[in-house]
């Protein structure tokens, strides 16, 4: 039996995620954005990008036999509660509050990929931020909303505070019909408050001015010119996503009990990781985002983040 789009996106509402749409892998309409970028040296010491380019520019590529993608987001949007407070020493990004999204965004999308080989698929491949996947342009193909000025994929009705996963299929579903335009409208607020001057352009962020790779990517010592922008952020960095007004009207706390806060580390204690050998940090982060950096980079972190902390308020 072979299914249809509207089914596929039934079981994958059914999973959980909180919106699914359908995408052809045809060629990328940013490939010389992407050119551009990448000369410019705005990716930074991520040279895997360099590697990937040819493969993001034409998806189809990433899994021979798939012919489109089917589009999920993935809902971290933090509750209050779990927002920085005044007694923090340092910040850590929402999506980085509890378990790593590769692990559990993966397992969800691995149920909608079995469903759909045992509904017809011969092919159901799962991707998530792992591989040469243009992600957010699938999700703005597949009608899921539209790329903001901060380079996130902004949903009308969710905001910007979402995971996005695609499952390659072979099977011929019908495509979702993308947005006729975007919603950014003349407001800049993301440009206006991103603390280091990341965002240099209309959806062109300079990845080594952002904190989120200098807090993760970087394994040197940071820029001295930026260690006072930092405002305590220890691990990624939220200000543009929480200025934008989409998140603001719309964004609703996540549902998925994996992506809550964990009370460790302790975000009082600006000690905490100075006070943990490897064997500790690894035994209590090994399954979330802080493992990338590591215990090294994350006291770096912890050390520039405390420097520089603001009233939480002001963020």
């Amino acid at each position: 039996m072979t299914i249809d789009a509207e089914a596929v996106k039934a079981e994958a509402t059914r999973i959980g995620f909180i919106a699914a749409g359908i995408a052809p892998l045809a060629p990328s309409i940013r490939g010389d954005a992407l050119d551009r970028w990448l000369a410019a040296g705005y990716a930074g010491t991520m040279r895997y990008l360099h590697r990937q380019a040819r493969r993001r520019k034409e998806p189809a590529l990433a899994t021979p036999g798939a012919i489109m993608a089917v589009v999920v987001l993935d809902n971290y949007a933090a509750p209050t509660d779990e927002q920085p407070t005044a007694g923090d020493a340092f910040k850590i990004a929402a999506y980085a509050r509890g378990m790593d999204y590769h692990v559990v965004t993966h397992g969800r999308l691995h149920q909608l990929a079995e469903w759909m080989k045992a509904h017809g698929a011969g092919l159901a491949h799962t991707w998530v931020d792992d591989g040469p996947i243009p992600e957010r342009e699938l999700a703005e193909r597949a009608g899921l909303g539209w790329i903001g000025r901060n380079t996130m994929l902004i949903h009308p009705r969710h905001g910007s505070y979402t995971f996005i996963g695609t499952v390659f299929t072979d099977l011929a579903l019908e495509v979702d019909t993308p947005r006729a335009t975007d919603l950014c409208g003349t407001c800049t607020r993301c440009i206006d408050a991103c603390p280091t001057g990341a965002i240099i352009d209309d959806r062109v962020v300079d990845a080594t001015r952002c904190l989120s790779y200098q807090t993760i990517e970087n394994r040197s010592e940071p820029p001295a010119e930026l260690a006072p922008q930092w405002d305590g952020w220890a691990f990624g960095c939220d200000v543009c996503n929480d200025v934008c007004p989409w998140n603001v009207k719309f964004a609703t706390p996540t549902t998925v009990p994996e992506f809550s806060r964990r009370a460790d580390p302790d975000r009082r204690n600006p000690d905490v990781f100075e006070q943990m050998d490897e064997a500790a940090f690894t035994r209590r982060f090994a399954d979330t985002p802080l493992a990338r950096p590591g215990l090294a980079r994350m006291r770096r972190n912890v050390r520039l983040a405390t420097a520089s902390r603001r009233d939480p308020d002001s963020r």
